[in-house]
């Protein structure tokens, strides 16, 4: 995590020399479960030791928010009362996370902010998510006497993103920078909102991510396509079967995802058809946790990247290359990490093999692609919390 003083000394420059509290919020790796969260199933993400770090302070004004992103070395100054909100994006996350917390019962008023984050952008570790939770945490301790809760916190989090940022994502990213615990993953029920830490110490494997600092922009809003497929396959499962109910692909078997392949189009049986499967695979990798069986982990996460690329469609040649780069070297598991179509690989690796192995990924990708992945070595590391 950053230091405190690089965050505090332009909070000092830019607004008007008086200091605040400084809070920090991490971003998040995902061992399994991809693409479950909004499917109402199972993920495993741990927080990182990379995030991002705030200092905010009360301005005695009613509403005006003046924020200050260190990094894009961008001010940009609104108030709360304003419908629309603030144009810069980056912006918009805290005019969102000001007005959910206000929502819920948190007299926010006008208040400074600067912040910055170490989170790699465009990797696949939710720097957004971070950023909301930050400011949730921040605002909740100075106007609201920390009487929201965590989970509230959270889905006010992702409320901001389907609000305000236009994106209908799960719970997963803001609860893991929430509820992050150093040495832990946590397997989370997201249906039930039910979790369990698995303390993560593989001794004789590191988890590393490669970043292939590729971000394909396609057209349309393929997350929420994919979002959407997933839910008309549950609708046409749920025509078939009235006397019961289904939320969520988390409530559907294999064999009710077969009865309605032919009408659901052979796209969307793809997409649910990866769902289910994820499904299984992150109950098989809380198994092999606990037995301690790290080579089972990593069949599961080769499982995972497959089914990703070829059913849910969301890889790239880049990032499918990285994964076959792990095969060739005998890494034990590795697979695209995050939303896709570019970012990071998320690699489970034994220690003899890892110095050749990022050595022939950096050589290989270069040769092909002009430009060596950037290497992340994962640590993982608390949730929010406040800094001084």
């Amino acid at each position: 995590m950053m230091e405190i003083e690089f965050v505090r000394s332009r909070f000092i420059k830019h607004f008007d020399g008086k200091t605040g509290n400084v809070y920090a919020s991490p971003g998040r790796i995902n061992l399994i479960g991809e693409h479950t969260d909004y499917n109402g199933g199972f993920v495993f993400p741990g927080a990182v030791d990379k995030g991002i770090m705030a200092e905010i302070r009360a301005n005695g004004t009613e509403d005006t928010v003046m924020a200050y992103a260190i990094d894009l070395k961008d001010r940009v100054d609104f108030k709360l009362s304003d419908p629309n909100g603030p144009r810069a994006s980056w912006a918009r996350y805290i005019y969102g996370i000001a007005l959910e917390m206000t929502k819920l019962g948190v007299p926010v008023k006008g208040f400074n902010i600067a912040f910055a984050g170490d989170v790699p952008l465009g990797a696949g570790m939710s720097s957004s998510a971070a950023m909301e939770s930050c400011i949730a945490f921040g605002l909740n301790d100075i106007f609201g006497d920390n009487q929201v809760s965590q989970w509230d916190m959270v889905l006010a989090g992702q409320a901001t993103e389907h609000n305000y940022c236009g994106v209908n994502c799960g719970i997963m990213d803001q609860f893991a920078s929430v509820f992050g615990k150093a040495g832990c993953l946590m397997r989370l029920d997201c249906r039930s909102r039910e979790f369990q830490y698995f303390p993560f110490k593989p001794d004789g494997y590191r988890l590393v991510l490669l970043d292939s600092v590729v971000k394909h922009q396609l057209a349309g809003s393929p997350y929420n396509d994919r979002r959407n497929s997933c839910e008309n396959v549950v609708k046409h499962i749920q025509a078939k079967h009235p006397d019961c109910k289904f939320e969520t692909l988390r409530d559907c078997t294999w064999e009710q995802l077969d009865e309605v392949r032919s009408e659901v189009g052979e796209e969307d049986y793809k997409r649910a058809k990866f769902v289910l499967g994820e499904k299984d695979r992150v109950l098989a990798v809380c198994d092999a946790l606990n037995d301690g069986d790290y080579e089972k982990v990593g069949e599961m996460m080769y499982q995972t990247h497959e089914g990703l690329s070829k059913d849910y469609e969301v890889s790239c040649e880049e990032l499918d290359f990285l994964n076959q780069i792990a095969k060739d070297n005998g890494v034990t598991g590795s697979r695209i990490m995050g939303g896709g179509f570019g970012g990071c690989t998320i690699n489970l690796v034994r220690n003899d093999l890892y110095k050749q192995f990022i050595a022939d990924a950096k050589k290989r990708f270069n040769e092909k692609y002009g430009h060596e992945p950037k290497v992340y070595d994962v640590v993982i590391g608390d949730g929010s919390r406040k800094v001084c």
